[in-house]
């Protein structure tokens, strides 16, 4: 009841912001903030994929409030919250108000942006040359990843240093083994046992490859990608959603693991 009551009060607050406001709102401003949308939400609104809701025609004060509601953390989405996050109050309101002047429609968009992670070739060496630096469990995934890091990566964990052109940290994706009650199984080590390889993660950095990315999305020069099982690009993978989920990492150099980098890369070799 409390949730439906904020969500209620600020449908009223964008309510009557936009009622006596909407003349006041920059659409052109808006159109130039929608473009980090179009990723996803596509260049006029039409989304990229089935599972991405359309925005264009719809009212300015309801796209207000879910925005608010995400900024805000009470509603809940990784990628819209960091993209959020990021927008003032104004910002809001001119990219609803951009949103709601749009033609409204049906399907999906032929844009599939540039933001597909593409760039990064898979290392079929790394188990020879990469170092591997950490363990992570995932319980709500039921997986376990194996981290590894090339020596540029490691290097500069190792001096403190901001990760140079090269650095490339790569992930093995392991479905976790389950017991009878589907629960996973810990190891000696306190990590999920693998089970069976689902996937491959990397994260590489080069120079240019940020200058196409729109800033709310941009980290840096890094680019990501997921791997089939073969070593394959897999198809349709938005990168957007990995720049929103590391977006907030700038201290990290939008590492998530930096951490347990620079604690490997500092012990004895």
């Amino acid at each position: 009841m409390r949730e439906i009551t904020r969500t209620l009060l600020a449908c009223s607050l964008f309510g009557f912001m936009s009622s006596g406001a909407t003349s006041a709102a920059d659409l052109e401003a808006g159109k130039e903030t929608a473009a980090v949308c179009a990723a996803c939400h596509g260049e006029a609104g039409i989304s990229v994929s089935d599972d991405i809701p359309n925005l264009a025609g719809q009212k300015a004060p309801y796209l207000a409030a879910q925005l608010t509601a995400f900024r805000a953390g009470e509603r809940k989405n990784a990628l819209m919250e960091a993209i959020a996050e990021q927008l003032s109050d104004g910002e809001i309101e001119n990219v609803t108000a951009f949103f709601a002047s749009l033609p409204g429609g049906s399907g999906t968009s032929d844009l599939l942006p540039e933001l597909v992670a593409d760039r990064v070739t898979f290392p079929k060496d790394y188990q020879q040359s990469f170092t591997r630096y950490t363990t992570i469990s995932f319980p709500d995934r039921k997986q376990v990843r194996h981290y590894y890091a090339n020596d540029l990566a490691l290097e500069a964990a190792k001096a403190d240093d901001a990760f140079p052109n090269g650095a490339l940290l790569f992930v093995e994706i392991f479905k976790a083994k389950l017991d009878a009650d589907g629960k996973p199984i810990e190891g000696a080590d306190g990590h999920f046992e693998p089970a069976k390889l689902a996937a491959y993660s990397a994260m590489e950095k080069q120079a240019g490859w940020g200058d196409s990315v729109p800033e709310l999305l941009r980290n840096g020069d890094w680019s990501y990608a997921v791997f089939g099982t073969d070593g394959v690009h897999k198809a349709g993978i938005n990168e957007a959603k990995c720049l929103a989920c590391h977006k907030p990492l700038t201290d990290k150099d939008y590492v998530f693991s930096l951490e347990a980098l620079q604690d490997r890369a500092r012990m004895p070799q």
